[in-house]
């Protein structure tokens, strides 16, 4: 007992030794398990806790991103054209044409959302590439509920602008819109403002030294395409006279392999897709036309043909695009 005692007393009266590890303010308790100090409180000073964020301030920023999302690809990324630029390695192409460049158009839906400078911003990119040729690949017009005598007069208005371009060789195709609006008064404007119209027919394109040929369909989707009567066995499989082909609908590239002409094409060119319009990651493209859902955009092989799939210049539906800007393309043929 009197060691106790003295152990005791000994303890209250040592001075005690502040730990370097524990802050000096934290107090020790020893009201627990018979007086023994064996239990430890530990004050922390946190950061004072934000307000959670209110409905009304969740919605409003949501509605700014909105609006900030349709400012950009309506009036912004709609509006900005795109120049790509790709070589085309094809197979009997004659040394003539090693270097041919091609500007490639497509999609341009006159009157519904793309204004006329825009027609007129494509042609003046055209006109700066200096290309030897210019392929059309359709949808020159929209049709709309509205009369189709109606969406005439923009088909006159976007081949007039057309005609200011540069190079003289202009060969286009109709897509469906086209066909819908009326194809005949289509192809006139087109016709008569110095672009010729290919449907289910051929135009050889000629150099001293070699030539090769430039084929057109009518639009699978509401035409009658008929690639053996575009591309007669006169000018199938001809050595150093490959065929390029113009037609609207990328997926009927497919199709074309079943025809008699279809092996002997080397190169096609579509449109119809606009890339898919708006592009949003982890999804599937907004915009998938038929005939246009597995060849969306870019270049592809099928066979021994090669396809391009251009994003064209407008839009349907709705005036926007996103991650998806109008494109001009810019072939320029190689001899493979």
């Amino acid at each position: 007992m009197a060691f106790f005692l003295r152990f005791s007393g000994q303890a209250e009266a040592e001075p005690t030794v502040a730990d370097p590890l524990v802050p000096s303010h934290v107090p020790f308790s020893s009201d627990l398990a018979g007086q023994n100090p064996i239990a430890l409180k530990m004050t922390v000073d946190l950061p004072p806790s934000k307000p959670p964020i209110s409905r009304r301030r969740f919605l409003s920023a949501g509605l700014y991103a909105g609006a900030g999302l349709a400012l950009y690809s309506g009036e912004i990324e709609r509006h900005w054209i795109e120049v790509t630029r790709r070589d085309i390695f094809v197979p009997g192409l004659p040394e003539a044409f090693d270097g041919f460049r091609v500007a490639h158009l497509s999609d341009i839906h006159m009157d519904e959302y793309t204004e006329p400078f825009l027609v007129r911003d494509a042609v003046d990119h055209i006109n700066r590439l200096h290309p030897d040729a210019v392929f059309l690949t359709g949808d020159f017009v929209t049709r709309e509920l509205l009369p189709k005598r109606l969406s005439i007069g923009p088909a006159w208005q976007c081949a007039s602008i057309l005609d200011k371009l540069e190079c003289p060789r202009r060969y286009a195709v109709l897509g469906n819109h086209d066909v819908m609006v009326g194809a005949p008064e289509v192809t006139q404007a087109l016709t008569d403002n110095h672009i010729s119209v290919l449907r289910n027919a051929s135009l050889p394109i000629e150099r001293p030294g070699g030539r090769f040929w430039v084929a057109g369909v009518d639009d699978p989707v509401k035409g009658k395409p008929d690639p053996d009567t575009a591309i007669p066995p006169s000018i199938r499989n001809v050595s150093g006279e490959p065929i390029v082909l113009l037609c609207h609908a990328p997926d009927y590239a497919d199709k074309l392999l079943t025809f008699s002409a279809g092996p002997s094409v080397a190169f096609m060119l579509s449109g119809h897709t606009h890339g898919g319009q708006v592009r949003l990651p982890l999804m599937m493209p907004l915009f998938l036309p038929p005939l246009g859902r597995k060849y969306v955009e870019g270049w592809y092989r099928i066979g021994a043909t090669q396809l391009y799939v251009n994003r064209g210049l407008g839009t349907v539906g709705f005036p926007v695009r996103f991650a998806c800007p109008p494109e001009i393309t810019l072939h320029t043929l190689r001899k493979a």
